[in-house]
């Protein structure tokens, strides 16, 4: 059982959509926070609701993490956005993303955060990279267009895992992007997933192994398996 929590904002209002962030798991005191962070559209302003397909790909992710780490200091949050798009210049979950960083901070005080983001939440995890607080980022099978900023990675660690097999983003975009902050980034590791698509269904085990030990090397210093260990080695992995 994973017993959960929520924080929304207090001007919630029947006509302004709000973010909501989810507790997984409780009752450990906290080290590190991973925040994870759903997909979406590109622009889409309707509402996102929990039983969402994409948020609902997010809460197996979620609820792993708890299994792995909450008892050893790892608290696991999931924050449901306002809109389901990004929708242009108004980078909508970026907005989202910063206010629960907020939230956290006051929740759990000054520890170490790890954004997980998947597809249109790995490039809103990407661009909050510099926020307070964060020390690295997973994007997991992250959307990443070109021209996509990157000081904002300087100094922190990034892993990204790409299926090969995805046909909703691009993995080209996304290891140039690893391949450019290589050097300034603390960390930055690119993962390919054979035979593996956008939905990260095919090779579950992988997805969630890659996930819980970065998480858990990032957030709260533990050593990860041998597997991820080689990819940060060797910057560059095919699993």
């Amino acid at each position: 059982m994973h017993p959960t929590e929520e924080v929304d904002r207090s001007d919630r209002s029947a006509s302004a959509p709000q973010p909501v962030l989810v507790r997984e798991g409780a009752g450990t005191e906290v080290r590190a926070v991973a925040l994870v962070l759903h997909g979406g559209k590109a622009v889409n302003t309707a509402p996102t609701v929990a039983r969402q397909l994409a948020v609902l790909r997010l809460v197996p992710v979620a609820r792993h993490l708890v299994t792995a780490g909450g008892r050893i200091g790892l608290g696991v949050w999931r924050l449901r956005f306002r809109y389901r798009g990004w929708n242009k210049d108004a980078a909508d979950p970026v907005t989202d993303v910063r206010w629960a960083l907020r939230q956290l901070r006051e929740h759990h005080g000054d520890v170490p955060i790890v954004l997980v983001g998947h597809s249109m939440g790995g490039r809103a995890a990407l661009r909050t990279a510099a926020d307070p607080g964060v020390v690295a980022v997973l994007g997991l099978a992250p959307w990443v267009p070109p021209g996509e900023p990157l000081d904002q990675l300087r100094g922190r660690r990034l892993l990204v895992v790409h299926g090969t097999r995805d046909r909703m983003t691009s993995n080209t975009t996304s290891k140039a992007l690893v391949d450019a902050v290589r050097g300034d980034a603390a960390e930055a590791t690119f993962v390919h997933v054979r035979y593996s698509g956008h939905a990260m269904l095919r090779r579950l085990p992988l997805w969630n192994e890659l996930t819980a030990e970065f998480v858990m090397h990032a957030g709260l210093g533990i050593t990860p398996g041998p597997r991820l260990a080689q990819a940060i080695a060797d910057g560059d992995s095919v699993l």
